[in-house]
């Protein structure tokens, strides 16, 4: 069994939606922890957990950070981690896989899917052994109990539903 740690140095957990329908709002999480545990060498036997603090969000406006904190949205206060555990991981062909598991928001678990592509094996200059990859998928915020909303004067929705999701991961294989 080998485990491997998320590279939070080189890690990035981004997500976008659209606002007033028109433009994509990026933000992400700078304070997350992954593990995974796998005795195959793709990866198919594959354990993931992984938790984001709520704290950490930003999408570099101090306002709106704190707008997704509150009781609109995250709840930071009540519910200060976001966490995923893989349910199954299938290898598609080439690099190509699909990540099953329960994202849990809000105290809200539901079944996701996310597409990765494996970037590969690489050992850094000081001898760590490391592994890439690149998750995307989509959720709907309403599932998960992020239900607020606003209108524009013409009727037009302010925050979109669906959330694009956007992981680039490095893992560090544990000694």
């Amino acid at each position: 069994m080998a485990t491997w740690k998320i590279d939070v140095a080189h890690s990035e957990i981004q997500f976008k939606i659209r606002h007033l329908m028109i433009t994509n709002v990026t933000g992400s999480f700078t304070q997350f922890d992954a593990t995974l545990d796998a005795t195959k060498e793709d990866f198919t036997d594959g354990k993931i957990s992984f938790t984001a603090d709520v704290n950490s969000i930003t999408t570099n406006n101090e306002q709106r950070d704190g707008h997704l904190k509150s009781d609109d949205f995250f709840s930071a206060e009540k519910y200060p981690q976001i966490s995923f555990a893989s349910t199954a991981i299938k290898h598609k062909g080439g690099d190509d896989y699909i990540l099953e598991g329960e994202l849990t928001i809000r105290d809200q678990k539901h079944p996701i899917s996310l597409d990765v592509e494996f970037g590969g094996i690489q050992v850094d200059p000081w001898g760590q052994t490391k592994a890439g990859f690149e998750l995307k998928g989509k959720i709907s915020r309403k599932e998960f109990g992020l239900t607020w909303s606003a209108t524009t004067e013409a009727g037009g929705v302010v925050v979109g539903d669906d959330v694009k999701l956007q992981l680039n991961v490095q893992m560090i294989k544990q000694a």
